[in-house]
C-alpha cells in the first residue's frame, strides 16, 4: 500500500487545499518557509519569506496610493463645497441677469482658470444650437470635447473641452455653459458635483429677473 501511494503522482490542488485548510503548517515547520523557493521575475529565485515580505510591501503602497488618491477627492471636493457657498451668496445679491452672468463668470475663471462661461438661450430656429441641446446634452450634462463648429457656435472660438448644462425646462432652453483650454480638462467620466449645485441655483433665480 505504500508502495503505491509512493508511486502516485501528487496533485497539486490537494497540497493547496490543504495548506489552506492548515494555515498553521508552516508554524509547526518554520525550516521550510526558508527552504522553499520561489521564482522572481527581477531577482531570480528567492525564499518565500522574501516573497511574501515584497507582496505586503506592495499591498501597502497600493493602500497608501488609494488613501493619498482619497485625500485628493476629499480636498477637491472640500474647495468645491466652499466656492459654491461663497458663490451662492454672490449671485443672492445680484440686481439684475447681467450683474448675475459676470458674477458668475468671473467667480469661475478666477477660482478654476477657465476660459469661457456662458448662459446660452437655444432657439429651435438655431438648428446647430437645438442640435447640441438634443443630441450633445443627454442626461442633462455633457463632459469632453466638441466639434470645431459647435465650439465657435457656443463660444465664438475653439475651445479645449467644455461642461455643458441644461438647465430646467420651466427656464426655456438654457445651456449654461463652460470651456477649459486643457483638452483633457473635462471628460465624461468626472463628477457633477459643482455643476449640480450651480444649476439648482441658477434654476432658482433665473425665473426672477
Amino acid at each position: 500500500m505504500l508502495a503505491n501511494l509512493r508511486n502516485q503522482v501528487l496533485d497539486e490542488n490537494l497540497v493547496r487545499d490543504y495548506l489552506l485548510d492548515n494555515p498553521e503548517f508552516f508554524n509547526r515547520h518554520p525550516e521550510l518557509l526558508i527552504a522553499m523557493r520561489v521564482n522572481h521575475h527581477e531577482r531570480g529565485t528567492v525564499s518565500l519569506v522574501e516573497r511574501k515580505q515584497e507582496i505586503l510591501r506592495q499591498k501597502v503602497t497600493q493602500l497608501e496610493e488609494e488613501i493619498t488618491s482619497l485625500m485628493n477627492v476629499a480636498k477637491t471636493n472640500e474647495r468645491i463645497f466652499l466656492f459654491n457657498n461663497e458663490l451662492s451668496f454672490q449671485l443672492l445679491e445680484c440686481q439684475n441677469l447681467g450683474e448675475l452672468r459676470h458674477t458668475l463668470s468671473e467667480g469661475l475663471k478666477n477660482e478654476f482658470g477657465f476660459t469661457h462661461v456662458r448662459l446660452i438661450t437655444v432657439h429651435d430656429i438655431d438648428s446647430e444650437l437645438a442640435n447640441i441641446w438634443r443630441h450633445r446634452i443627454t442626461n442633462n450634462y455633457y463632459f469632453g470635447r466638441l466639434t470645431q463648429s459647435e465650439s465657435k457656435r457656443l463660444f465664438g472660438s475653439e475651445v479645449g473641452s467644455v461642461a455643458l448644462t441644461k438647465l430646467s425646462e420651466k427656464n426655456g432652453q438654457v445651456i449654461f455653459a463652460i470651456a477649459s483650454a486643457d483638452a483633457a480638462h473635462f471628460h465624461p467620466d468626472m463628477d457633477s458635483l459643482l455643476f449640480s449645485q450651480i444649476r439648482r441655483l441658477l434654476d432658482h433665480l433665473l425665473p426672477t429677473f
